[in-house]
Order: structure tokens, then C-alpha cells, then sequence
């Protein structure tokens, strides 16, 4: 059976905006009030799968939760001018960053030779606490084929769990087994530490990795401080290669000769603080990049625009080329309107690691199912929301209407 890495992108949701409810993220926290472009961050995300699809990768999506979440609300009491906060999680479109909607181990990795999956928690942060109903629910579509998938419940609240956005996994070859790296933290000075070390080590229990084949790294508390928030701010691994900062890991040299010793082919690329300072990764996002490998062979770093036009990024983005290492290609893509609230390339993706025949084809796209999700978005997203205009009721049954068509086109209203 031919194992593939698929990337499952999250579509941005109608309710996209930005309220600024991400401790730690700086972007978001940075941009909050502004005015969001809801149907122009649906479609640069969309352009960024075609992007993807041309190099001969394979794709597939994920759907928005509905939104605005009354339900969610109606839980606390409130209505949609309780509190400004609380109406901003309610509204929250940040289901759209995948990578945090779980946790993957393919099947060469576990004891029962499946591919598992755990839904994300995210209790840390109100706003995405109350996605991982949904994400389930779309998961065990998605992924229904028990003799390939097992579908876990959410770690325990009594843990945060943020999902793919601190694992990794090196290997020879997506298809062969692998050594699974999970990256957990415990302080972040005036931000909180997302990922709780028990958090991971219950998803490797659960998903019956070998102790041999599995790591658990510390992150850098300077790293957090600094609005690391996830450590894919700071870290991307993809078959063999490791890319990293060398102030992403707490007893950073441990955790290298850790990996060496369990996959000792792995090719860990340190960029330096002194060519591009910790400061600068975070805001450029040069690590929240999707590192791919190519049908024709050699990798790809798909970084955001904001990689590019930085300075020293691009600096060192030129050297790496000219070394002629395992990566190839640096691809600049526009999604501005996610990186606004905090979310590169890498965030509104989750890698899946499967033979496409075994997954539910309605969330595999190509080149004429991304044009019918293209066409959906343009009639229906809104173009722009204010930030006073959460919680409008016209509003709000624009965005559950807009949702609701584009399942209806996706034959996918059974996730209504």
C-alpha cells in the first residue's frame, strides 16, 4: 500500500477577524481591532494548496466549524454584547490553523500498524477550547476506515494539549517508520507554556509508538517569552531534515545528539541567532514554513512573503540555496491575512501520512473541486468585518448561510 504525506489545509472561515485573544501570539495581539478581509484570507489560503498542488504534492481540506459558536455563549450566560472577549471566541475562525487540530502518528509508527490521530484540546485558550467537538466530528469523517484509522478522544482537560504544532517526525521516507519528536514546554515567563509534557507522552502511550523511535524535547523558555507560542515558530522537521533555531530547545546540543542517536542519517540545520535573531524568526515566521519533499526529488521551504522580504531571512535563505543541501527551492506565498492573527503556511496545515484510497474523498481536492470551493467563497464569505461588528445578527447568519453553502457543495452537510 502507497503511503503518502497529504496536507490537509483548514479553510479560513467566514468569521475570520482579528480580536486579538492569543496571549503569547504577537501578531495577533498586535493586529487586534484591525479590520479583517474574511473572503480575501479564504482565497490566499486556497491559492496557497494550488501553490502546493502544482509541485505535485497531494492535498486535502478541512472545514470550518459554525460560526458564531452560540452555544458557546449560552454556556457562559452571556449574549453577543456580554463581553467584547468572550463575543470574539464565539466568532473565532482560528480553527482554520490545522495544525492544532491533532495530533498525527502514521502507521508505520504504531504497535497496531494504523494511522492514529488525537483531536487537540487547546484548553489554554478559551477561543480554541471549544473546537475540538467539531474536530472530531470531522476527523471520524474524514478518516472512518478503522482497518487504517484510529480516532482518539482529546487528552484530558486537566493537560493542554495544542496538537501537531509541537511534534515532529524525521524519517527516511514518509512511507517507512519514523522517529516522532514531541516538544513540550513548562515555562514562558509572561506567556503560558501551551504544550504540558504529560499532554504528549499520553498521545505516544496512546498511539503505541516504540520509546525507542519517540523524543521528548523541552522548548525554550526564552523561546516562549519571546512569542513562540507553538514550536513550530521555531522548529521544521520533514523526512530526514530537521530546520531549526538554535534557541528552540531548552539544552539544545542534548536534544540534537538525542535525535542523531535514534536516526542517525538526520540532517539537523541550525540557523544561528547571530544571522537571524530569535526576534526576527518569530516575525518573519521563516520556521512556520511548510518543508516538502518533492515527487522529482529534493525539498521545498514554502515560507510566507514575510520571510522573504526580511533582510537577514532572505540573507540566510540565499546561503542555504547556495550550500545545495537537501533543500532545494525557497517558494514565497501570500497569506498575509492569516499571518495577521499569528499563523504561517505551516499553521493552516495538518500532514497526514495515508494512502488516499483509504480516506474519505470528499476532503481530497483537485484543480475543479478548489475551483467549486473558489466560487463558494467569492459568493458568499464576507469581504470585510469590523471589529464592532461582531456580534451583529445580520451578520452571523451571513457567516452559518456561508458555512452551510459550502458544505451543500461539498456533498459535506452531514458535518452541519
Amino acid at each position: 500500500m502507497a503511503l503518502l504525506e497529504i496536507n490537509f489545509d483548514g479553510i479560513v472561515g467566514p468569521s475570520h477577524n482579528y480580536a486579538g485573544l492569543s496571549l503569547g501570539n504577537l501578531a495577533a495581539t498586535a493586529n487586534a481591532g484591525e479590520t479583517s478581509y474574511p473572503r480575501a484570507a479564504a482565497l490566499q489560503g486556497l491559492a496557497k494548496m494550488r501553490h502546493n498542488m502544482a509541485l505535485g504534492l497531494r492535498q486535502g481540506i478541512l472545514l470550518p466549524p459554525p460560526r458564531p459558536n452560540s452555544a458557546f455563549l449560552a454556556g457562559l450566560g452571556a449574549g453577543p454584547q456580554t463581553d467584547p472577549r468572550l463575543t470574539g471566541a464565539a466568532w473565532s475562525a482560528s480553527a482554520m490553523w490545522a495544525a492544532n487540530a491533532a495530533t498525527v502518528s502514521p502507521a508505520p509508527d504504531t504497535a497496531d500498524g494504523r494511522c492514529h490521530i488525537t483531536p487537540a484540546n487547546l484548553v489554554t485558550m478559551p477561543h480554541r477550547a471549544q473546537e475540538w467537538p467539531q474536530t472530531s466530528r470531522q476527523l471520524a469523517v474524514a478518516f472512518a476506515n478503522e482497518r487504517h484509522f484510529a480516532i482518539h478522544a482529546p487528552i484530558l482537560p486537566s493537560f493542554g494539549d495544542e496538537g501537531a504544532a509541537n511534534h515532529m517526525r524525521m524519517c527516511g521516507s514518509h512511507g517507512t517508520a519514523g522517529l516522532e519528536i514531541f516538544v513540550y514546554g513548562r515555562s514562558g515567563g509572561v506567556f503560558p507554556a501551551r504544550q504540558h509534557e504529560q499532554a504528549s507522552r499520553a498521545v505516544a502511550r496512546l498511539h503505541g509508538l516504540d520509546p525507542d523511535h519517540t523524543l521528548f524535547i523541552e522548548q525554550n523558555p526564552e523561546a516562549i517569552s519571546a512569542g513562540a507560542f507553538h514550536n513550530d515558530v521555531v522548529a521544521v522537521a520533514n523526512e530526514r531534515v530537521l530546520l531549526v533555531h538554535e534557541r528552540a530547545f531548552f539544552h539544545a546540543e542534548a536534544a540534537y545528539a538525542a535525535i542523531l542517536e535514534k536516526l542517525p542519517e538526520a540532517d539537523i540545520i541550525v540557523v544561528r541567532d547571530s544571522e537571524v535573531s530569535l526576534a526576527e524568526a518569530i516575525r518573519s515566521y521563516l520556521f512556520n514554513a511548510q518543508l516538502v519533499s518533492l515527487p522529482q526529488g529534493g525539498m521545498a521551504l514554502v515560507v510566507p512573503f514575510e520571510a522573504a522580504e526580511s533582510a537577514p531571512v532572505r540573507a540566510w535563505l540565499d546561503a542555504l540555496l547556495a550550500w545545495n543541501g537537501p533543500i532545494r527551492q525557497v517558494l514565497p506565498v501570500d497569506v498575509r491575512q492569516s499571518m495577521a492573527n499569528g499563523g504561517g503556511p505551516a499553521c493552516l496545515r495538518l500532514r497526514i501520512v495515508a494512502n488516499p484510497d483509504t480516506i474519505d474523498h470528499r476532503f481530497l481536492i483537485d484543480d475543479t473541486k478548489i475551483t467549486l470551493i473558489e466560487d463558494s467563497i467569492s459568493q458568499h464569505w464576507p469581504e470585510a468585518i469590523a471589529p464592532h461588528e461582531l456580534g451583529d445578527e445580520q451578520l452571523a447568519r451571513q457567516c452559518l448561510n456561508a458555512r452551510a453553502h459550502l458544505l451543500s457543495t461539498l456533498d459535506l452537510s452531514v458535518l452541519a
